[in-house]
C-alpha cells in the first residue's frame, strides 16, 4: 500500500518513472559484480549524469537539474529500496550542496557542472583515524604557503574514496583553534602530487561501496580551492548543512524498509510450510502488519522531511529525529523481515540479508544515534 507523498506532481512522478527505470536496467544488473569488486566504477557516475539523475537539486545555470530535494529524495528512494548501496548519490549530493550553498560564483562554475555531469564524483573527508563525533578535534592541517595550502594528514571512512575527483576535505587552517580554525578545501584528486588513496575497507556490509583511508603529504592546493574563500568558516558550513545530511539519511532509511517489506511479502508468499504458503500463518501476518505500520509512519515522517527541506524550514531537531529514529526502525524492521526468511535471509543471495548489514552503519554516520539524541535533548 503505496503512500503517495503530498509533494508528489505529474512531473515528479514522470522523473520517478525515469529514475526507477534507470535503477533497474542499469543498475541491478551489475550489483552483484559491484559488491565483488568493492566499487560501482567511473562508467555508471557518467551515466547517471548523461539521463538528469545527478545533482537534481543544483540550480540549472550550474548545470544542475533545476529541481529541488523531492527530486534528490526520488533518486534515493530508487536506490535504496534495491540494496543498491554502492552507488552513494547521497554523499555525492551533499558535496555538490556545500559548493552550491557557500562556494564563490566562480567555485560553483568551476566544480557543479562536472559533478552534475558524473565527470567528477563528490565525496566529503571528515572523520580521521583518531577523530569520529569530536569533529573540532581533527588533526589534518593545511598551512597557508603563498597561493597554496600545504596539507598533511589522514582522513578515514570516506564513502566513494577511491572514485572521488572531488573532496568537500575538512582541515584545520589554524590548529590552536577548534571551530574557529576549521576550514573547507575542494580538492581536485586526478594526478595530485602527495595524495594517495588506501585500500578499500573490510566492512560489515556495503560491499559495493569503495569506503577508503585517504592520505595527505605535502599536498598542495591553491588558496582558490578554500570553500566561499574565507578561512575559518568549516565548522559553521558543516552544520548548517547537517539536515540535508540527515534528511537524505532518512529517505535512505525509508525507501530501505519498504524495500525488504515488499521482498518479504513475494517471499512468504511463494514459499511454503507444513502444506501451506508461510503468509498464511498468523505470526507472519501480525509480523508483516507491526513492520508495514513502522514503515507507514516512517513514510509520513519522512515525506513532511522533504517538504521542509523543500520549504527552507527542516530544523536541526527534527532532522536528528528523523536520522535516529527512522535508521534505529530501519534495523529493526529489516531484522524482522530476514527472520521470516528462515535460513535464506542468512544469505548474501538474498537482498534482505544485504539489506541487513548494510542498514547497520546507518546508525553511525551522519552523526551516532546517540549524538543525535543528545542534540534533541538540547532543544528540550
Amino acid at each position: 500500500m503505496e503512500v503517495i507523498a503530498p509533494w508528489m506532481n505529474e512531473e515528479l512522478t514522470l522523473f520517478r518513472e525515469v529514475a526507477e527505470r534507470f535503477v533497474t536496467e542499469r543498475m541491478v544488473p551489475q550489483d552483484a559484480r559491484w559488491r565483488r569488486e568493492h566499487s560501482v566504477g567511473h562508467e555508471i557516475w557518467r551515466e547517471a549524469g548523461e539521463v538528469g539523475l545527478l545533482c537534481t537539486d543544483i540550480p540549472l545555470e550550474y548545470g544542475g537539474g533545476g529541481g529541488d530535494f523531492r527530486h534528490e529524495s526520488i533518486v534515493h528512494d530508487a536506490l535504496s529500496r534495491r540494496g543498491l548501496v554502492g552507488f552513494a548519490t547521497g554523499v555525492h549530493s551533499i558535496c555538490a550542496q556545500y559548493v552550491n550553498r557557500h562556494g564563490t560564483h566562480e567555485q560553483k562554475q568551476r566544480w557543479l557542472p562536472r559533478l552534475a555531469r558524473g565527470e567528477l564524483v563528490g565525496a566529503i573527508a571528515m572523520t580521521e583515524p583518531g577523530t569520529g563525533s569530536d569533529l573540532q578535534a581533527i588533526r589534518m592541517t593545511a598551512r597557508r604557503d603563498g597561493q597554496h595550502y600545504v596539507i598533511n594528514g589522514a582522513k578515514t571512512f570516506i564513502t566513494n574514496g577511491s572514485l572521488a575527483g572531488l573532496l568537500a576535505l575538512v582541515v584545520k587552517t589554524d590548529p590552536t583553534q577548534r571551530a574557529s580554525g576549521m576550514s573547507i578545501l575542494m580538492v581536485e584528486t586526478a594526478d595530485l602530487p602527495g595524495y594517495r588513496v588506501g585500500a578499500v575497507l573490510d566492512k560489515m556490509g556495503m560491499q559495493a561501496q569503495d569506503t577508503s583511508l585517504l592520505f595527505f603529504e605535502d599536498v598542495r592546493v591553491p588558496v582558490d580551492c578554500l570553500l566561499g574563500g574565507v578561512a575559518g568558516k568549516g565548522f559553521h558550513q558543516l552544520m548548517s548543512d547537517l539536515p540535508y545530511e540527515r534528511a537524505v539519511i532518512a529517505v535512505s532509511g525509508v525507501a530501505a524498509m519498504e524495500g525488504a517489506i515488499e521482498e518479504t511479502l513475494r517471499y512468504v508468499k511463494e514459499r511454503s510450510a507444513f502444506g501451506k504458503p508461510v503468509f498464511e500463518f498468523q505470526n507472519t501476518k501480525f509480523e508483516l502488519a507491526e513492520v508495514a505500520t513502522i514503515a507507514r509512519i516512517a513514510r509520513v515522517f519522512v515525506n513532511d522531511c522533504i517538504q521542509r527541506v523543500v520549504d527552507g524550514s527542516l530544523d536541526s531537531t527534527t532532522a536528528a529525529m528523523a536520522k535516529w529514529w527512522i535508521t534505529d526502525m530501519q534495523q529493526q524492521v529489516i531484522d524482522r523481515c530476514l527472520q521470516l526468511h528462515g535460513g535464506y535471509g542468512y544469505m548474501n543471495e538474498t537482498l534482505v540479508c544485504r539489506m541487513f548489514a548494510d542498514a547497520r552503519v546507518q546508525r553511525i554516520y551522519g552523526g551516532t544515534n546517540e549524538i543525535m539524541k543528545e542534540l534533541i535533548s538540547r532543544a528540550l
